[in-house]
């Protein structure tokens, strides 16, 4: 007759187990029991060593080379950027040519509004302005880009409802984009 170290699977009740029996299960069965249950993390170790396996070769496939070369993005982003065409020349450019402008421009609200932020990037045009010419700006469109009323913007800097504002007029009908301070009695 077998006689097995767990009393449920031999049909035998716990409590009426003998104590030599209950001292076999005691050592044996803790010892079993060890291993029997360490199949199950085995696998478990082994799902983690794979999926960080994977990860370190997917990694290793889609991160370039240099990233992290000089902190946390590519490192030949730099040698990129600086290998494409300049688009913007920059307000020196511009104010050497359109000094009347600057005039203007230096004692208004805007001396400190670049001219490309309006007038868009102008390299070609600084580079040869008598075959490349700027395209005329709407300034109905152009001026609530910046000034249209928004809450999030601070109480400080000037804001209009350009609907109820203008009145259906272009806003260099009273304002000069340039210098835009009202003058001479108009709205």
């Amino acid at each position: 007759m077998h006689i097995s170290l767990y009393p449920v699977e031999s049909g035998i009740q716990p409590e009426r187990c003998g104590t030599s029996l209950r001292r076999k299960r005691s050592v044996a069965g803790t010892t079993m029991q060890a291993f029997r249950d360490s199949g199950h993390l085995f696998r478990l170790a082994a799902v983690f060593v794979v999926g960080l396996l994977l990860f370190l070769v997917i990694r290793a496939a889609l991160v370039p080379k240099s990233f992290g070369k000089y902190g946390h993005y590519r490192g030949n982003a730099i040698a990129e950027i600086a290998a494409r065409p300049v688009d913007f020349a920059g307000h020196e450019a511009c104010e050497s040519c359109h000094t009347d402008v600057l005039d203007k421009k230096k004692h208004g609200k805007h001396a400190h509004v670049n001219c490309e932020a309006c007038h868009g990037p102008l390299a070609r045009h600084a580079d040869d302005p008598a075959s490349v010419q700027p395209p005329k700006l709407d300034p109905a469109a152009l001026c609530v880009r910046c000034h249209e009323a928004n809450a999030a913007k601070p109480k400080s800097f000037p804001q209009v409802a350009s609907a109820a504002h203008s009145t259906g007029l272009p806003c260099d009908s009273c304002h000069q984009p340039h210098s835009p301070a009202i003058s001479g009695g108009a709205k």
